[in-house]
């Protein structure tokens, strides 16, 4: 069983990471489906906390103009959209293809040991 470390290195605020279809509303791609109102006032909650907020979604184009309109709408805004924050650019010399977070929320996201892994060949 995984044991949490001790000690982690606190930053002055969380980065979050959040996905848009199927997390922050129900999945009806290319629409947009009702809004998971559990999920946007814990984000607010941290963002009122000065956690970093990023959008993290596949949308592109006019698809995710609509989810950050939407967001704005439910009272959402982001630091960032489908890119690291300002600070992580400047401090790696770049815009990695992997968003940098403490936290990710994701509707496909699991744990591994929520399930057993065959390793058999």
């Amino acid at each position: 069983m995984y044991s949490q470390v001790e000690n982690i290195e606190r930053r002055e605020h969380e980065i979050i990471a959040v996905d848009f279809d199927g997390t922050l509303c129900i999945d009806a791609y290319p629409s947009i489906g009702a809004p998971n109102l559990p999920l946007i006032c814990y984000l607010k909650q941290m963002k009122e906390r000065n956690s970093r907020l990023i959008l993290w979604t596949c949308r592109s184009g006019e698809p995710l103009r609509e989810a950050v309109a939407w967001c704005v709408r439910q009272g959402l805004t982001f630091d960032a959209v489908n890119e690291n924050l300002p600070e992580t650019i400047e401090k790696y010399g770049s815009d990695s293809r992997k968003i940098t977070a403490d936290i990710y929320i994701d509707d496909r996201s699991r744990l591994p040991w929520d399930e057993p892994i065959s390793l058999a060949m």
